[in-house]
């Protein structure tokens, strides 16, 4: 295929990520991408989002996959149907699959991922944005002695609900019903709450911390709550290391997402954008007894990198840029926090399950 040529996109789920991240993504890369397809059960909100972007709509994802201007596909649903959905894609003979995280919500299945993976050639992207962070590619280039001599890491995250962004980023074609509060009595719900959180926030940093970690077989999770309104807070070593987790969404006004690693001798630091904000990279520095040393400032994003990565894969630009090992080490780093975490809070619920 000519480089020129646009890729004819399908995002399977119209949600608010695919409304305010994906598609104001894909908008600016214009010169790469076309949406063709949108699916969603609510095929409401699928013929506005894709009417939005003059693209078809449906409400199966079975539909938008048959559909042969359908070249690269992101599974932008539920977690619990990405793996069917991804395989169904990788089956079909797609160029390439960009997936939501988490990849899976099992060992098994993302091990199935990536045998269909290999076995049909086509490739797969997990978006943890961060990763395709030029401010975190920069200290990633930076970090081997950190890698060998770091004893503390930080993840803190303190952000305003959603909705503030959304409306910033967009226009917001329709949302998808509220879940039902639950009650915060019960430990069941409690440990709900810090899954929740792991799945769907502290995912975005777990790769970069994964890659600071010596190894996680000897994972101990020693502290897990949730935080009101809406949080958590986990303490867990791994490797020798310690890793503190703490994220928090209220009404501030000042959104903080900063990731620390220590060592006795060097300190990295990044502040990332909060989600739904295409506001340029993740500012970086890496400071030492008498010297900071500070990134340069990019105007691009994460998430502009991961569909980069995409379009370079599709196009078989490159070869070797395909994580399927780091990918199943990252989820398996995810399925350990979680299930610790959920067994410290509610020690019964499996056993009741």
């Amino acid at each position: 295929m000519a480089p020129s040529k646009q890729l004819g996109v399908g995002l399977i789920g119209a949600g608010l990520v695919t409304q305010t991240v994906h598609l104001p993504a894909l908008a600016s890369l214009a010169d790469t991408f076309v949406v063709r397809h949108v699916s969603d059960p609510d095929e409401d909100l699928a013929a506005r989002a894709g009417a939005a972007v003059g693209a078809r709509h449906s409400a199966h994802a079975d539909a938008l996959i048959a559909d042969p201007a359908v070249e690269v596909v992101a599974v932008c649903s539920p977690h619990r149907f990405h793996t069917e959905q991804v395989i169904a894609a990788c089956e079909a003979g797609k160029r390439a699959v960009l997936c939501e995280k988490p990849l899976a919500v099992s060992m098994a299945e993302a091990e199935r991922i990536g045998e269909v993976s290999r076995r049909t050639g086509v490739p797969i992207v997990v978006g943890a944005m961060h990763l395709f962070d030029p401010g975190w590619l920069w200290a990633d280039r930076r970090s081997a002695e950190l890698r060998r001599t770091a004893h503390t890491i930080r993840s803190s995250i303190v952000l305003p609900p959603n909705s503030r962004y959304e409306e910033l980023a967009t226009e917001v074609y329709g949302r998808h019903a509220a879940s039902p509060a639950r009650d915060m009595a019960d430990a069941a719900a409690q440990a709900e709450v810090v899954v929740g959180g792991i799945l769907g926030l502290a995912v975005h940093d777990l790769p970069l911390i994964r890659s600071f970690l010596p190894q996680i077989d000897d994972l101990v999770v020693h502290e897990a709550r949730p935080l009101l309104p809406w949080g958590y807070r986990i303490v867990f070593t791994a490797g020798g290391r310690t890793v503190e987790l703490h994220a928090v969404v209220d009404a501030t006004w000042q959104p903080d997402w900063t990731l620390e690693v220590v060592s006795d001798t060097e300190a990295l630091r990044l502040d990332f954008t909060p989600s739904y904000v295409q506001a340029g990279a993740a500012r970086a520095a890496l400071r030492s007894h008498d010297s900071t040393t500070v990134a340069e400032p990019a105007d691009s994003n994460g998430y502009l990198g991961e569909w980069q990565h995409v379009a370079a894969l599709a196009r078989g630009e490159v070869v070797d840029g395909v994580r399927h090992e780091h990918d199943l080490a990252d989820l398996c780093l995810v399925m350990r926090l979680a299930d610790a975490a959920s067994e410290l809070i509610a020690p019964d619920s499996r056993e009741a399950a």
